[in-house]
């Protein structure tokens, strides 16, 4: 007689392709809930950083003034010079990037007028890297529009 045949049973390692694709599709619902929300997240930094670029412009802007006895009439006044010293043509008193005029998704200018300065930041790309416009000038009161119009000096003040 012949031994009984032993019948070996393979064990299962690993996961189905069932198991799999249900966990992969849980994940595509966490990401799709989860994704707007971050976006909005992004986009409300993206406003904040550029409330404080106005600061720093209002900084410069009164740097500058003790310095050379007027306001500068652009964002280049204020920037580091492209070589030697810094004097009234770029005074260096804010970073390369934001003498440039874009920083953090918002586009700014700053234009001298015959009492002070006028700044303005909009989004580069509206309702993707900002949903809202904002004004200033040499009151320092920061304003702001929630749409594509640019601000201006009788929008609504920001609240802080």
């Amino acid at each position: 007689m012949l031994p009984p045949v032993r019948r070996t049973t393979r064990r299962r390692t690993g996961f189905s392709l069932m198991e799999l694709l249900i966990v992969v599709a849980i994940l595509m619902i966490i990401a799709a809930i989860a994704a707007p929300k971050v976006g909005a997240a992004l986009m409300n930094a993206r406003e904040m950083a550029a409330v404080r670029h106005i600061s720093t412009l209002h900084n410069a802007e009164l740097q500058y003034q003790s310095q050379f006895g007027r306001y500068a009439a652009s964002l280049t006044e204020l920037g580091p010079p492209a070589s030697g010293a810094a004097g009234p043509s770029a005074a260096d008193l804010i970073p390369g990037e934001l003498a440039q005029g874009v920083k953090g998704g918002y586009q700014f200018t700053l234009t001298g007028t015959p009492t002070g300065y006028t700044i303005n930041a909009n989004p580069t790309a509206f309702g993707n890297s900002g949903r809202r416009t904002f004004f200033s000038d040499q009151t320092l009161v920061i304003r702001e529009n929630w749409g594509q119009e640019p601000a201006n000096v009788s929008s609504k003040e920001l609240k802080n």
